[in-house]
């Protein structure tokens, strides 16, 4: 079952995506104990769950005081969320890493190409430090594929990066800068130059180093130092084992098996008209064995093509008609 249940996922097309949606929920309800609680309380249940908009969506919060895992698994990888000191991290245990390589490359296939196809430099200063990160983890593989001898992880050494950029391109491959955003910031302030088609993908998050800003104004600088049109955006999260991608302008495609809904912040079962702004709710398939049907802490609005686009984040006086939660 969980095998054709990950082929079906994978082969998710628009027509196809409510009833794939069902059977992930079927299942999900049945291995996952936790998420079935959670349903229980909620009167859902496969019984009366008949339409998208009937599924149950688990406050990502679970994910830092319970172990949300298929109950026919045991985790073989736990990616960590950071944390600022004192908060508790979100832990996902993930219980096969090939559906999430799966994920993640054909994803990143989709919006650009094989990774062979480029020399990728990953500026992730703050994830090296820890190592658990989901995203440090598809870097790494990403790099790989890319069989560059130039791709690699770039720590706090902007001159090495800077070299790197330098030399890039030789063998007529594109280059790729994936950096979180503070320190791509910081890069830009210590070498402005021309980058030219370089692909700059930022992955959010100033981790407390930096002021906050808007991603407008991120992307503002970081164009007028680099001498490029767009910065790219990468949309993810240590719970999620897909990603969404932005070419520009904030706004973000999800691949096929992810899509992104949003709901009412004062009544949580309620879901907006597309292009209003609301509380986002996110459906992402390929995880498979924990749960697929998240409420985040993200504000934002859905647009009729299944993009979407994050305006900011919720603090807890914003988000408590946004989330049901409930002591299980």
């Amino acid at each position: 079952m969980s095998r054709h249940l990950t082929d079906q996922i994978f082969g998710t097309t628009a027509a196809s995506f409510e009833a794939t949606a069902l059977a992930v929920f079927r299942y999900q309800y049945e291995h996952t104990q936790l998420y079935r609680d959670f349903c229980d309380r909620m009167h859902r249940t496969p019984g009366t769950v008949a339409a998208l908009a009937d599924i149950p969506f688990l406050p990502v919060q679970f994910f830092k005081s319970h172990a949300v895992i298929d109950s026919l698994y045991t985790p073989v990888k736990t990616f960590e969320s950071s944390t600022t000191t004192g908060t508790t991290p979100s832990r996902h245990q993930v219980a096969d890493l090939a559906l999430y390589e799966r994920s993640y490359i054909s994803a990143f296939e989709q919006f650009y190409g094989a990774p062979s196809q480029y020399c990728i430099l990953s500026l992730l200063p703050s994830y090296l430090e820890r190592g658990t990160s989901s995203l440090l983890y598809m870097a790494d593989d990403l790099m790989r594929r890319s069989g560059d001898p130039l791709s690699g992880f770039i720590d706090k050494d902007f001159a090495e990066l800077n070299r790197r950029i330098a030399l890039a391109g030789a063998d007529g491959k594109r280059l790729l800068l994936l950096g979180v955003t503070y320190a791509l910031l910081d890069f830009a302030e210590a070498y402005p130059q021309s980058l030219g088609d370089t692909i700059v993908m930022e992955t959010g998050g100033m981790k407390g180093r930096r002021e906050e800003m808007t991603r407008a104004e991120i992307h503002r600088v970081l164009t007028e130092a680099f001498g490029i049109d767009s910065i790219h955006s990468e949309y993810g999260m240590t719970e999620l084992l897909s990603q969404a991608y932005s070419a520009g302008g904030g706004v973000f495609r999800c691949p096929p098996w992810m899509r992104v809904l949003t709901r009412d912040p004062y009544d949580p079962l309620s879901y907006l008209p597309a292009g209003r702004t609301g509380c986002l709710s996110i459906i992402d398939l390929a995880n498979l064995h924990s749960c697929s049907f998240l409420a985040v802490s993200d504000l934002g609005r859905a647009f009729p093509d299944a993009s979407f686009e994050v305006l900011g984040r919720l603090d807890h006086s914003e988000i408590r008609g946004c989330n049901l939660m409930y002591e299980l």
